[in-house]
């Protein structure tokens, strides 16, 4: 009897809700390793690229930092005024619209939970890419691209939630769950005349309701991920046109993270999908729009660094040329110079000498040797 009972025990199946538990560790597992192998690659990259360099002093927050932040006082001003306006936008209540008995078909979805709550967002969207800027500036030590790398991803962020909390509050679309909002008990009651709702529930709850589109999570996630994929972008060279297929992944990355953000406000039925639609448009065109402000496309031969770091080369220049016209004067800045290689957009790097693509600095500073030297 317990030699039967032994056997069946051993050759009994294996229960399938273990097997799907299993399947789904495993999956898990690789795809964290597919990610960490991606992240690690990446900063091998950071670490790795030979990045244009004009050593003109170092440009640490500690000594050229608040230089740097009296330039830009007025943006930061600005910024404080973004943040305002997006806390009355979010404190005035939104627009509502007429919604009859027969709409209530479409809107009867559960009322669920987040599954990204809204003290996550920030930390998506902020936290998460200035984490990246932050590694960046401690392996290369620029102040310049710091400082902007963290203006603009600000700017994305709270033009966009100004945009999104305009519209949410100017539209007024009712949640696929808004039923169960204005009807907590599921008994509807509706006007006899215009049979519009009459909702019962909470005020915050159905306040709540009417800001359906754009989706916030979408739109914030976008944003702050967004410009960091431009950011990433532009920093391993992912246009360098050697057909490393690992750095689009690493620029991807973050608009797949963005994208399962979007994902998850569908299926929490807080939103419908022209809702997510288009918070991701506003996110990811807010974004474009902010990095190429402060940055060169990436594609470009300078789009390694923000604008404000040759501009302040080309302003070192000319008061080199001003104060000391000899080419003696030039002499340390031009053997300085030659230490740049630059990767040209065929996926080669030249030196200075080299009749391609050329650095706009460094050309006038050649020009200017030649005629004191003249």
């Amino acid at each position: 009897m317990r030699d039967k009972d032994t056997k069946e025990i051993f050759s009994s199946p294996i229960p399938l809700t273990f097997v799907n538990f299993y399947a789904q560790c495993m999956l898990s597992l690789r795809i964290v390793h597919f990610v960490f192998l991606l992240c690690m690659y990446g900063i091998r990259c950071l670490f790795s690229q030979k990045m244009p360099e004009i050593q003109l002093g170092s440009h640490t927050v500690r000594s050229h930092g608040v230089k740097v932040l009296r330039i830009h006082m007025h943006d930061w001003l600005i910024l404080l005024v973004l943040a305002a306006i997006d806390l009355g936008l979010n404190l005035i209540e939104p627009f509502h619209r007429f919604v009859g008995e027969d709409m209530m078909t479409d809107l009867k979805y559960p009322l669920k939970d987040n599954t990204v709550p809204f003290w996550g967002v920030p930390i998506i969207a902020v936290l998460l890419p200035l984490a990246v800027i932050l590694v960046y500036y401690f392996i290369r030590k620029d102040v310049y691209d710091l400082h902007h790398a963290i203006l603009g991803l600000l700017f994305s962020i709270f033009i966009t939630a100004v945009l999104t909390d305009a519209i949410k509050d100017g539209v007024g679309r009712p949640r696929p769950d808004f039923f169960w909002r204005c009807f907590p008990d599921g008994k509807g009651v509706f006007d006899p005349i215009t049979k519009n709702v009459m909702c019962t529930g909470s005020k915050s709850v159905i306040k709540e309701g009417h800001k359906s589109f754009p989706s916030g999570h979408t739109s914030w996630s976008f944003a702050g991920l967004g410009f960091i994929a431009w950011y990433l972008s532009g920093k391993v060279r992912v246009f360098d046109r050697r057909g490393h297929v690992a750095k689009l992944c690493i620029v991807f990355l973050p608009l797949l993270l963005a994208a399962m953000v979007a994902v998850s406000r569908v299926d929490d039925y807080w939103h419908h999908w022209q809702d997510v639609f288009a918070g991701g448009l506003i996110g990811i065109t807010i974004a474009s729009f902010c990095y190429l402000q402060f940055f060169p496309p990436p594609y470009d031969t300078d789009g390694w660094g923000p604008h404000a770091y040759f501009q302040m080369l080309a302003e070192s220049q000319n008061r080199d040329e001003a104060l000391s016209p000899n080419a003696n004067s030039l002499s340390v800045q031009q053997t300085e110079l030659e230490s740049i290689y630059i990767q040209s957009q065929h996926g080669v790097e030249t030196s200075r000498g080299y009749s391609g693509d050329t650095n706009p600095i460094l050309n006038g500073r050649e020009s200017g040797r030649h005629l004191s030297v003249g």
